[in-house]
């Protein structure tokens, strides 16, 4: 049997990709607690000792605004940990999945970014993404680095579980309006993942993973109060304000362009992006 090791298992992506991988081979699925990625010697020992053929990596450091006061430690786990499990895999000769970020762009282009676009991080979260991204490309290891953006799903911190809560302590709910992307179900990057790995055949690099469509912040939330009523989960439905990037100030500066090409994705690994409201209402069905 195929032998994985996969990091981050408390995570979003993490805990999907633990059910989703059972078929490929022998998961060897590790907490920070037994992995912590800010301590090199551990990285490699631990490697060492259980030379898996593929490392699927989904742990990272997430708290974007927070990344601006702790910028060592974002670099220390998003940018210097990947080129560590890089240069591992390449001695063990294993495949490296690897997940970053929309962030690594500056959100300026008016079309959804292609694998090749220059990057241009506004913030230490993307400049640490993009650090990690490029240790891996230069250690000459194969792998594949999934790009992917807006990350929701029903545990951990994320949009969609503060939205619903929100929903039900007020009658007014003020979202962005002038930020675009593809909100994804961790889910569907979870089996987008395992259905990539099922048909790889050599392929490696940079690819773009997000859900098909695109929407706005406050089109995100119109979203997820509406379904959420329908599948009752919600007793009222408050009213979702338009706001400005500017009426919201945040430490990080987030890209105002979001959305990302996924057509080396389905031309490839021959995977196509599910639209993103479909996999809302999947998501929200199955709580």
């Amino acid at each position: 049997m195929t032998r994985l090791l996969l990091t981050g298992i408390r995570g979003q992506v993490g805990f999907e990709l633990q059910r989703c991988l059972q078929p490929l081979g022998t998961v060897m699925a590790l907490d920070r607690g037994c992995f912590d990625l800010t301590n090199p010697d551990r990285i490699c020992s631990v490697l060492r000792e259980l030379k898996p053929a593929i490392i699927v990596n989904p742990a990272a450091y997430t708290a974007v605004d927070k990344a601006e006061s702790e910028d060592d430690l974002a670099m220390a786990i998003n940018g210097t940990a990947p080129g560590i499990l890089a240069e591992e895999a390449k001695c063990l000769d294993a495949l490296l999945i690897h997940y970053s970020t929309d962030y690594v762009f500056d959100g300026k282009k008016q079309a959804p970014y292609e694998e090749g676009d220059p990057t241009g991080p506004l913030s230490v979260y993307g400049q640490s993404k993009l650090a990690g991204e490029q240790a891996i490309r230069e250690s000459g290891c194969r792998h594949l680095i999934f790009r992917t953006s807006w990350v929701y799903g029903l545990r951990g911190q994320n949009f969609l579980r503060t939205m619903l809560r929100l929903a039900r302590e007020r009658d007014e709910l003020r979202v962005v309006a002038d930020q675009f992307g593809a909100p994804n179900w961790s889910r569907m990057i979870a089996e987008t993942t395992a259905l990539a790995l099922s048909r790889h055949i050599g392929q490696t690099g940079i690819y773009h993973l997000t859900a098909g469509g695109f929407t706005s912040w406050h089109g995100f939330a119109e979203a997820i109060v509406g379904i959420a009523q329908q599948h009752g989960m919600l007793e009222k439905s408050p009213t979702v304000r338009r706001l400005a990037t500017t009426d919201f100030p945040t430490p990080a500066i987030r890209p105002g362009n979001s959305r990302l090409n996924c057509s080396r994705l389905l031309q490839d690994f021959n995977l196509a992006s599910p639209d993103w409201r479909k996999e809302l209402e999947l998501c929200l069905a199955s709580s």
